[in-house]
């Protein structure tokens, strides 16, 4: 890390040089970083700040999410979220959707497309569902050719190859008007 990048609690400068600023805090004749970020000392107002380095967002409790399946398990799927609330996140941020007590042998495969609610958030975890109607498989590929798939009823079919598979579809499938112009 470089000597101008901060942690919460690094000493930044003393009391008598800089008053703090935005993000920092004084403790006792030194002003130190209340968030990470790079150091800003202003000599002409006398004052030192943290400019702070992007947020995460974590998804709420009702939140809908909208990403992309990286696992599939036999009893739950996971899935990096892309876009919360119909915003694009950069966070890297996974969460996980229970599906054992669905019907469907193939809720979603890996790769595809889902929007989903988030339910709680335990050990850390965050938790989804995909079991109201409006949630589900937004755009998926043939899981034989990776050819254009097309929505029959609750399944899908290939066509390039015919093949039909079946999947947790939302009844936005296929799809694009989810996404805020934001």
């Amino acid at each position: 890390m470089d000597k101008n990048q901060k942690i919460p609690g690094e000493k930044i400068a003393l009391i008598e040089e800089y008053l703090p600023g935005e993000n920092t805090f004084e403790d006792n004749d030194t002003i130190r970083a209340s968030t990470i970020g790079r150091v800003n000392l202003d000599s002409n107002e006398k004052i030192a700040s943290i400019n702070k380095q992007t947020q995460i967002t974590v998804p709420k409790v009702g939140d809908v999410i909208i990403g992309v399946v990286e696992a599939n398990l036999p009893s739950m799927i996971a899935i990096m979220i892309k876009y919360i609330n119909g915003k694009k996140v950069v966070a890297g941020l996974e969460c996980i959707c229970v599906t054992r007590h669905m019907r469907k042998k193939n809720i979603a495969l890996a790769k595809d497309v889902v929007k989903a609610e988030i339910i709680n958030h335990i050990n850390g975890t965050i938790h989804a569902s995909i079991d109201s109607q409006e949630l589900g498989v937004l755009f998926t590929k043939c899981r034989k050719c990776f050819g254009t798939v097309v929505k029959m009823r609750d399944a899908v079919k290939c066509k390039d190859c015919g093949w039909i598979d079946d999947r947790k579809l939302s009844l936005n499938f296929g799809k694009s008007e989810f996404l805020n112009q934001n």
